[in-house]
């Protein structure tokens, strides 16, 4: 009887606030998890209407398993989340659907941030793009480790963990210095001595330092809008990500039709 009198959205209130499991709400309020299980699935938040206007989009993606996330995309000035699609892997094309699809609501795209993914910057013309400057130090970290081995590793990392500390000018200035001293060691070659073919010996400090070069033209867009208040990263949309999975582990075992349902009200999009 309690149960029946509680209201819908306080019950899921303390189920994803409070991370109260169902049969810990269930004993609060005398009824069984069975009960407070059926009520959560029937709840759906209202949502206000979303007004069009001018937005910059950051836009990423985040999984759960094995091919099972969601893409999110959200405007950078409100912190308002704009609109999702739960995907099984984050393809090029999705994005320029949900872009579109922002468009087709009457949304005004100002901007984009994202992560880089090869394909996205030629994505969308007469649009400013920024590549979010952490995946790049990141991307960076991953080819060199976080402790290089090497004097040259070190040192392009640590250039890279300034990106959001400087200026274009003066990280490329930066860049250019650091390959200037190690471009030999950059293109020294092995041979094989079985097949006789030779292949550069440094592999990952390459990868890293190509990767930075590729990328150098979207990594300070936000300098040329700053009028706009245009961020250099994706942390606004991480750490959304970051607290919903926080969450997800505290109500391990949802099966997939509740997990989309629990994903869909917290990000209410």
């Amino acid at each position: 009887m309690g149960g029946e009198r509680l209201d819908d959205a306080e019950l899921w209130h303390e189920y994803v606030d409070r991370k109260q499991t169902y049969r810990e709400i269930g004993e609060a309020h005398g009824v069984s998890a069975k009960t407070v299980q059926r009520r959560l699935m029937r709840y759906h938040s209202e949502r206000p209407r979303k007004e069009p206007r001018g937005v910059i989009v950051l836009m990423d993606t985040t999984y759960w398993g094995r091919a099972y996330g969601v893409m999110l995309f959200k405007d950078a000035i409100t912190n308002e989340n704009l609109l999702k699609y739960f995907v099984t892997s984050e393809t090029v094309e999705r994005y320029v659907q949900g872009i579109a699809e922002l468009e087709r609501m009457g949304y005004d795209i100002l901007g984009i941030v994202c992560d880089g993914r090869r394909g996205l910057f030629n994505a969308f013309p007469g649009i400013p793009l920024q590549m979010c400057q952490f995946h790049q130090q990141r991307i960076v970290t991953a080819r060199l480790t976080k402790r290089p081995k090497t004097e040259p590793g070190r040192e392009l990392r640590s250039l890279s963990l300034m990106l959001t500390k400087t200026d274009r000018e003066s990280f490329v200035g930066a860049l250019r210095l650091w390959h200037e001293k190690w471009v030999k060691y950059l293109n020294e070659r092995t041979t094989d001595e079985h097949t006789g073919k030779s292949h550069y010996t440094h592999k990952p400090l390459r990868s890293a330092y190509l990767s930075l070069v590729r990328n150098l033209p979207y990594l300070f867009t936000y300098l040329d809008h700053m009028d706009i208040g245009m961020p250099n990263t994706t942390n606004a949309i991480d750490g959304h990500f970051s607290e919903l999975k926080t969450k997800l582990r505290v109500h391990n075992g949802l099966s997939r039709k509740q997990k989309r349902k629990f994903v869909t009200e917290f990000l209410e999009a």
